[in-house]
């Protein structure tokens, strides 16, 4: 078998979970519940959200909060301060697509 499988949780309550960390690239899911929020940090790669169910709201460098619901691609540049939230009623899943691997990167800015 040449191709790798991977598994992610289905479920409605919170989750944070890695499921792909290689050299070129880094694939995290998550599933944040209604009204709670991911903590505060810097992009620390090339980031790309792909937003499968619920709304994303999103707060780059401080700036407006702008809503992307499923079926979105979001891309935040390295370095980027955000914030993200479920301010909808029901769990907001998304996929976060990291390339290169953060740990090929430099250093981001402190917050």
């Amino acid at each position: 078998m040449i191709e790798k499988v991977h598994q992610f949780s289905r479920i409605d309550s919170g989750v944070m979970e890695k499921i792909i960390d290689e050299d070129h690239v880094n694939i995290n899911h998550i599933i944040v519940a209604p009204g709670a929020a991911v903590p505060v940090h810097v992009a620390n790669s090339h980031v790309h959200q792909i937003v499968i169910r619920g709304t994303l709201s999103l707060s780059l460098e401080d700036g407006p909060e702008h809503n992307y619901p499923a079926g979105n691609i979001v891309a935040v540049p390295f370095n980027t301060k955000m914030a993200i939230r479920n301010g909808g009623i029901e769990p907001l899943e998304f996929f976060v697509v990291k390339s290169p691997n953060p740990r090929s990167m430099p250093p981001t800015k402190k917050i």
